[in-house]
């Protein structure tokens, strides 16, 4: 097997610098939490309550239009939206299959990064998968995303950005099956959250407060992801959240996974467990294992096994995702009697066990797909 390159040493909390020069997003209210939004407009001149008045129009009736906010002067609303609700991301394409209730956008950002982002509607939910960094630097090798690389990270509001768009077309029914509202939020588009912490956390936090503070979806339906950044999920757990834990394990071994998450050379299997069994404990919610079922590599009975023995008895929850096709990938979804028998060794030895849903993979917008080519 073709190893990645690997980080050298450390690995930081915060990664990621864009390729070459480049600015920062502008500052958008949703990167701003209520008292520094009153102290923005009253950068501007206005009083405080102002602030409310935008937050109100954004996070409870899903407007950035000056032209909807009638409760504004005429004459302030152009340079309060122009000051706070700048414009983050451009749809430049839109993929729909599943009849319409699954859409992919491919975002082009001011600075003309590319970022993905998913919508799917169910009969009983509708999730928005997001992206928090352009690109990713983790370098898995059957990842497109990760074969793409690290642009750079997307600010707080750019994440809630991409909520914002799929709740007002929920609203609006825009969306077949008639208005309605994104219930949950999956960080698992394009990046890795917890390599942009704190730009991450300010967008749970806004996703989650309540209106007109935030978006008010649960904390305990959206969901963050990570490789396994031991340092990052240890800070996570003392912030006192309840969103669900996600790790991408991918192999239950150093030798195989240390060439499938490349990142596993510096914090192996053992500590990267022991890191979310801690969030498990603290905060009650069962940890998501995930576990791309890949033909020959890491489908085998043993593995399948070896995994049972290291989640047994913990507060986990496995998904089994049949690998999706990548341009150029040499790798391919396991056998599905493989994948079965895989599945059936776990649930025999009492670990809890699904395969995972694969939808979007014909407009490239499942699991490890997101490239956001123009």
């Amino acid at each position: 097997m073709t190893s990645a390159t690997a980080p050298t040493g450390p690995v930081p909390v915060e990664l990621g610098q864009a390729r070459g020069p480049s600015a920062k997003p502008p500052r958008h209210l949703a990167d701003l939490d209520q008292a520094g939004r009153r102290a923005a407009v009253g950068e501007l001149g206005q009083p405080g309550f102002r602030a409310d008045q935008l937050s109100r129009h954004y996070f409870s009736r899903l407007t950035d239009d000056p032209a909807e906010m009638t409760d504004l002067p005429a004459g302030l609303r152009s340079e309060l939206t122009a000051a706070l609700l700048p414009p983050l991301l451009t749809a430049q394409r839109e993929l729909e299959c599943d009849g319409g209730t699954t859409r992919k956008t491919l975002w082009r950002a001011f600075d003309g990064a590319l970022v993905e982002s998913v919508l799917m509607r169910y009969p009983d939910r509708v999730t928005m998968c997001v992206s928090s960094q352009a690109g990713c630097g983790m370098a898995c090798p059957f990842c497109a995303t990760g074969q793409a690389g690290l642009t750079r990270n997307l600010s707080a509001a750019e994440i809630v950005t991409q909520v914002f768009a799929g709740a007002r077309a929920m609203a609006r029914g825009q969306v077949p099956g008639g208005p309605g509202r994104v219930s949950n939020v999956v960080f698992m588009g394009m990046g890795e959250p917890l390599a942009n912490y704190a730009r991450v956390l300010t967008a749970v936090r806004r996703i989650t407060e309540p209106a007109p503070g935030g978006l008010g979806i649960s904390q305990r339906a959206v969901t963050v992801s990570t490789v396994g950044l031991v340092p990052a999920i240890r800070r996570l757990t003392g912030e006192g959240l309840s969103v669900r834990l996600a790790v991408s394990l991918h192999a239950p071994d150093d030798e195989l996974r240390d060439d499938l998450v490349p990142v596993n050379r510096r914090w192996k299997v053992a500590e990267v467990l022991e890191a979310a069994w801690g969030y498990a404990a603290a905060t009650g919610r069962r940890v998501s294992i995930e576990y791309a079922m890949i033909r020959d590599i890491n489908d085998q009975a043993w593995r399948a096994d070896r995994l049972a023995s290291l989640l047994a008895g913990q507060l986990a929850h496995v998904n089994l995702i049949p690998l999706n096709p990548t341009p150029g990938s040499k790798w391919t979804a396991s056998d599905p009697q493989v994948a079965a028998e895989f599945l059936d060794r776990l649930a025999a030895h009492g670990v809890p066990v699904t395969v995972r849903d694969t939808r979007g993979t014909e407009i490239d917008g499942a699991c490890g797909q997101l490239a956001a080519t123009g």
